[in-house]
């Protein structure tokens, strides 16, 4: 029987998951951007990077702060990114903040290494319309 050993395990992954929300939630009342949102998007959480993006946006000289954030995300981080923000842009709250975000990756990436994303075309083709 290895029911309990779910259990377990079920339970592990879930006070793993509370812990990691926790951590979170203090990044961002410290104003550690960078880590927060890596950690959102390790969670696979693109509302919670909207809400990053948003509370640096609201900082003074947000837009620079938001661009040094972006710059300094490891390139599958800029994918789950450039992801995220194909969602955001088709509602007309959050357009804003992804065009921000996707004017900053087109500004600091080299069309040669934009093309190696995964999902690039879909992400394009996803873009046009709403943009």
């Amino acid at each position: 029987d290895v029911t309990e050993i779910e259990e377990k395990e079920a339970q592990a992954k879930q006070e793993e998951q509370i812990l990691k929300e926790q951590e979170l939630s203090n990044l961002l009342h410290e104003k550690r951007y960078l880590k927060a949102l890596g950690l959102a998007i390790s969670l696979d959480r693109p509302h919670t990077v909207l809400t990053v993006v948003k509370a640096i946006l609201k900082e003074p000289e947000g837009s620079r702060h938001l661009e040094e954030n972006i710059v300094r995300l490891r390139k599958d981080q800029k994918e789950a990114v450039l992801a995220f923000l194909v969602t955001w842009n088709t509602n007309s709250r959050n357009c804003h903040e992804a065009q921000a975000v996707l004017e900053t990756l087109l500004k600091h990436e080299a069309p040669d290494t934009l093309l190696q994303f995964s999902g690039i075309k879909s992400a394009v083709e996803s873009l046009l319309p709403y943009t």
